[in-house]
């Protein structure tokens, strides 16, 4: 009878508060409070769905209010600075004050244990410097493409219309116009949203073309031509996978396509639409860099490049050999991490498939040192960067440039509650739902976004100084110390294998790319003599 105690003590409850009914209002409210739950532990009694509800009715559910504190509980309570997943309190706290304009120091030392790797340090100079650019920018365009543009060393990463909010959109751009860096859009086209804020866009083009596609899911030429004609549009992205989901395609259901997502993306309001895995544009390195110079051609000469998760290590090294093969270069490349992003995907996806972000970024320098490709075709890295230092590594390690997709939402004011993918973001953000969306206020949160930007890329430039740098195109893989064990430290030229320029066309046989070098075919993304 144990099990339905509880069920037993709020019947009673209920009894004595109707038998004295007339004795005051306390007895009223407990026959009240009783009666609705004890109604309540009977639906768990004869209820189908939930074995622990009918054998424990009442009880159990202390259980499903536990899960569902859980994640507020643990990162507000339970977790040190540091431990928190995907971004720890530390993390998020730093980006909050950035946002909004407060000092970011903190006290007393560092909360990092600085004696296990993988822990990094930049090693500074005695001859540190006082940066006077407040504002280093990147030149993007390879040689022939007739409009260069010059990128911040810090953007917002890719996020659609349809994922984010009509007023998280509207404030991202709105931030990025009022800081000069830019938007990327995501794959799911460029909104009103997006315009509306007037900033510098990235086109993002997945594989279901949205804004630019034809009634049979395919590329349509004349329709990508009207929008990359916008002069907010500034580069076109190519995405071939993104970190979060590499390798996996998706379904937009006819539900969700409102007549705001059918106008961006270019479909029919309530049709259901497939993004396929791969593109139907091209199948093959040679035929990609094709495509490449399509939209260059149809954009009017606007810089065109490619956003992937490294997977098959000697499909970057195809991608270069397709360059050299037909003199078609892409203008950029965004090496997206494995860790997973803003987008939902399966555990297995997030957790397993795609090289993290570290692994990657070295992956693709070397193979553009290695081609001789480098001076040319720029190199950009997403995933997980929301620190000066975060930044200053990568780009000490082959980036022009780094994006941030969560960082600029914990600007908005995201908590990480992990309600991302069903339509629940307590904070307006990551939701259709427009009675949540209304809680976020553009004018205030664009403030914020800018906030994050100027106050980010000002500690990058103090880190960079004390380097002794003046820009952080100058950074190299020896200003950063990587600790590889407890007692071994090695700067990151020799902690990892970085190639010398030239190497994989002078002696590829003597780079541990080798193999793979073989294997990569510019007619084919297959491997060789597969």
């Amino acid at each position: 009878m144990s099990r339905y105690s509880v069920l037993i003590i709020v019947a009673a409850i209920c009894a004595l508060g109707v038998f004295f009914w007339n004795t005051g209002s306390l007895a009223q409210i407990a026959a009240i409070l009783g009666g609705l739950t004890t109604l309540l532990g009977v639906y768990d009694l004869v209820q189908p769905q939930h074995s622990l509800w009918r054998n424990y009715p009442l009880l159990s559910r202390v259980r499903w209010l536990a899960e569902e504190l859980r994640p507020f509980l643990r990162s507000y309570i339970v977790e040190s600075e540091t431990e928190g997943r995907p971004f720890n309190h530390e993390d998020r706290a730093m980006v909050y004050r950035r946002a909004k304009d407060v000092t970011s120091v903190e006290p007393f030392g560092s909360h990092l244990d600085v004696d296990q790797p993988p822990y990094e340090w930049l090693a500074h100079s005695i001859g540190a410097l006082h940066p006077e650019d407040k504002d280093p920018r990147v030149t993007v365009g390879a040689p022939g493409t007739a409009h260069p543009y010059s990128a911040s060393v810090f953007n917002i990463s890719a996020m659609s219309f349809g994922s984010l909010g009509a007023n998280a959109i509207e404030a991202l751009s709105t931030g990025a116009k009022m800081g000069g860096f830019y938007h990327d859009t995501g794959e799911g086209g460029v909104s009103r949203y997006h315009r509306k804020g007037g900033a510098d866009l990235v086109w993002e083009i997945g594989s279901g073309y949205f804004g630019c596609r034809a009634k049979d899911g395919g590329f349509d030429p004349e329709r990508f031509r009207d929008v990359a004609a916008d002069p907010q549009v500034k580069m076109i992205e190519i995405k071939l996978s993104q970190g979060a989901k590499p390798g996996h395609g998706g379904v937009l259901p006819g539900a969700k396509v409102t007549h705001e997502i059918a106008e961006a993306r270019g479909i029919e309001i309530g049709q259901t639409c497939v993004s396929p895995p791969a593109h139907s544009a091209f199948s093959t390195p040679i035929e990609m860099m094709e495509f490449v110079a399509k939209l260059r051609e149809l954009s009017g000469g606007k810089p065109v490049g490619a956003k992937f998760a490294v997977g098959n290590r000697w499909e970057v090294l195809a991608l270069c050999k397709a360059m050299l093969e037909t003199g078609i270069l892409l203008d950029f490349m965004v090496v997206d991490g494995g860790e997973g992003g803003t987008g939902a995907a399966p555990a297995e996806f997030l957790d397993h498939v795609g090289a993290p972000l570290r692994q990657g970024l070295v992956l693709t320098r070397n193979a553009l040192v290695g081609t001789e490709l480098k001076d040319k075709v720029r190199l950009a890295c997403s995933g997980k960067q929301v620190s000066a230092f975060a930044i200053a590594s990568s780009m000490a390690l082959g980036a022009d440039w780094v994006n941030t997709a969560r960082g600029f939402m914990f600007s908005l004011g995201c908590i990480q509650s992990l309600n991302c993918h069903n339509n629940r973001c307590p904070t307006g953000i990551a939701t259709s739902d427009k009675s949540r969306q209304r809680g976020l206020v553009v004018s205030d949160k664009a403030v914020r976004v800018a906030n994050f930007h100027r106050n980010t890329v000002k500690a990058l430039m103090e880190v960079v100084g004390a380097a002794g740098c003046q820009h952080p195109g100058e950074l190299t893989p020896r200003h950063i110390m990587h600790r590889v064990t407890e007692d071994i430290v090695r700067p990151a030229d020799e902690a990892y294998d970085l190639l010398m320029r030239g190497q994989l066309l002078s002696d590829p046989e003597g780079t541990h790319l080798a193999s793979e070098w073989r294997m990569a075919q510019a007619g084919s993304f297959r491997p060789a003599g597969a």
